[in-house]
């Protein structure tokens, strides 16, 4: 799942609107999509692997094949924890240190639904679990990009824009991330791991993206209260 998990972080800011207005988009993004952000990391050192074979699934050509740091249960508990700390000690807000914890929990159940069974329970473990909704490109279009637009509505209806940027800088997102989605979808393969891996940091552009968003629009009724986070 792709713009599923951005779907989440744009979801979370209608979550906060009242309580904690002044988390970013960007923070979000960053819980969202935190064990895809170390993924690429990982696996251009060579702790985690992937391997490109078509035909996988139908609707990706990956293998997962190792992956326990960034996407076993456990781990993700451990990683969703550790935002939940840092967030009530530099917000001091109990809505926020819920909130953003949940995002990175989410990015797992959402793979735990378009995977084929190679998620594991625990690092080292024999379990692994997916439900494979990937085995159905039709049904994968369907949820991932009803999500989407779940969470951008969510979003709209949480924040209006400042000036044109906080407007065209919304929408050039949601276009700009259609569009690497459906590529990603209908192109070919990835050409290489290391190809994957380089991609994946480029993500991290992404959550700057969230940061000018939020730079440029606000929620209503708080003009005062900076809405970066």
């Amino acid at each position: 799942m792709f713009i599923g998990h951005f779907a989440a972080g744009f979801a979370a800011k209608n979550i906060l609107k009242k309580s904690a207005p002044a988390v970013s988009l960007g923070t979000l993004f960053i819980a969202a999509q935190f064990i895809d952000l170390l993924w690429p990391t990982l696996l251009l050192v060579g702790i985690e692997r992937v391997s490109i074979e078509p035909g996988n699934t139908a609707f990706t050509p990956l293998n997962f094949l190792f992956y326990p740091i960034t996407h076993s249960l456990v781990a993700v508990v451990f990683w969703a924890s550790l935002f939940g700390m840092a967030v009530m000690l530099i917000r001091r807000n109990i809505a926020a240190a819920v909130t953003v914890p949940l995002l990175v929990l989410s990015h797992w159940f959402l793979d735990l639904l378009t995977h084929r069974p190679d998620l594991p329970l625990v690092p080292g473990g024999r379990v692994f679990v997916g439900l494979g909704l990937w085995n159905s490109v039709t049904w994968t279009l369907i949820v991932e990009i009803a999500l989407f637009i779940l969470g951008v509505w969510l979003y709209v209806r949480a924040t209006v824009a400042k000036n044109r940027t906080g407007t065209w800088a919304l929408w050039g997102l949601v276009g700009f991330l259609a569009a690497i989605y459906l590529g990603n979808v209908f192109g070919p393969p990835p050409p290489s791991v290391k190809a994957i891996a380089i991609a994946g940091h480029a993500m991290w552009l992404l959550v700057l993206w969230g940061y000018w968003i939020d730079r440029n629009r606000t929620v209503p009724n708080i003009l005062n209260i900076p809405t970066q986070g």
